[in-house]
């Protein structure tokens, strides 16, 4: 979730925190988490400079902000790196083969209203009822919050589809059955 204001909290508190990414890194096999937090940096203060620093790699193109976003993932879940800090998301730009001095300009110049657009879509998500990260979206109005294992995944979706079908089927009753 967004955390737009800078927070600092203390290296072992965020470290007790970093304890979370266990679940989900034993749910699937194929993640790749450093936890708890082992790199001995400072904990990221904030989301949002990431979140702006994502939608900056776009301008370099689609695969681009494709690679940069896995980069992004892989540098704080991974390698534990300050991803709140200007000079760390420069770095991941050019690991990634963005121009890093064009990377740093466009972010100084576009943070504040970049930053707006993070925070609606936040506020937008939240009204929405996307509480957790990740949330799944079934149909569009049914949230599934939270990494869940594929049992539950598949749960809640027969789930959707039998009160789908029972509403359907209310619908089809009220309209005498009719369905043109």
């Amino acid at each position: 979730m967004l955390r737009g204001e800078p927070k600092t909290s203390s290296l072992d508190k965020f470290i007790h925190y970093t304890r979370s990414w266990e679940r989900p890194a034993e749910t699937e096999p194929a993640t790749n988490f450093t936890t708890p937090w082992a790199s001995g940096a400072t904990p990221p203060s904030s989301s949002l400079p990431a979140q702006v620093a994502w939608k900056i790699s776009a301008q370099f193109g689609e695969d681009a902000q494709h690679h940069y976003h896995r980069a992004l993932l892989e540098a704080y879940f991974t390698h534990n790196r300050t991803i709140s800090e200007l000079d760390v998301l420069a770095e991941i730009a050019e690991e990634c083969d963005i121009d890093r001095v064009a990377f740093t300009e466009a972010f100084l110049a576009q943070s504040e209203q970049l930053s707006q657009v993070v925070v609606e879509e936040h506020n937008s998500a939240i009204q929405h009822q996307v509480t957790a990260v990740p949330t799944i979206m079934i149909g569009g109005v049914f949230p599934i919050p939270g990494a869940q294992d594929v049992e539950t995944y598949s749960r809640y979706i027969e789930r959707y589809i039998d009160k789908r079908a029972e509403i359907e089927a209310i619908v089809a009753e009220g309209d005498g059955g009719d369905n043109s």
